[in-house]
């Protein structure tokens, strides 16, 4: 059997973002340290979204918007998902939440990671997410990443802007923790839809 597909969701779309420091280590590290899983990095930057604007969920019908329809079908490809968010005003940016909105089926009975940034490691923010996430009928995981304090400004460049091997001896064990529990329900979870899938074929 295949190893579950994982994506990493660059959730900023701001041309001052940071995600792209943390996001990328994470991508190169998650592929070192998990043989059981296989990663894409994907960037909400490519997608032009548009703000929801459809008359239901693709829970209920088929979406009209070609750049939606886009998205839809790239989350489609994954058994899991790990998003990489800063924390906006207590929360997560606009456009992470209206890239969750655009999708629907896609979502259903899959895993979802948090790797959170900011002055308090996104801490709002992700349990903000986890609670979108239930909705969306996901299995949001307990482990999380969050760079926060000192962490956050030795490597953001509203601090010193140093690389992440400065930090990483600090969250690497969350790393680990959060790749093992993906593990664990992206495989657990593949395997029941796929039963499900070959009932329905049958």
């Amino acid at each position: 059997m295949s190893n579950p597909k994982i994506a990493i969701i660059i959730g900023s779309t701001r041309d001052a973002r940071f995600a792209d420091k943390p996001a990328g280590w994470l991508f190169e590290k998650a592929k070192e340290l998990s043989t059981d899983l296989d990663f894409d990095l994907v960037d909400l930057k490519d997608y032009n979204l548009p703000l929801f604007n459809e008359m239901a969920s693709n829970l209920w019908m088929p979406s009209s918007d070609a750049n939606a329809i886009k998205w839809q079908e790239k989350m489609a490809e994954y058994d899991g998902y790990i998003f990489v968010t800063p924390e906006y005003n207590s929360s997560i940016p606009a456009s992470l939440k209206n890239a969750l909105d655009q999708a629907g089926k896609e979502w259903v009975r899959k895993p979802a990671a948090v790797f959170g940034y900011g002055a308090v490691g996104a801490a709002r923010a992700v349990e903000h997410l986890r609670a979108v996430t239930i909705n969306l009928q996901m299995v949001p995981v307990r482990s999380a990443v969050n760079i926060s304090g000192s962490d956050f400004f030795k490597v953001s460049p509203l601090g010193a802007n140093g690389e992440m091997s400065e930090i990483e001896a600090g969250i690497l064990p969350s790393v680990q923790a959060m790749l093992a529990d993906l593990a664990w329900w992206a495989n657990a979870t593949k395997a029941a839809r796929d039963v499900v899938s070959e009932d329905k074929a049958a």
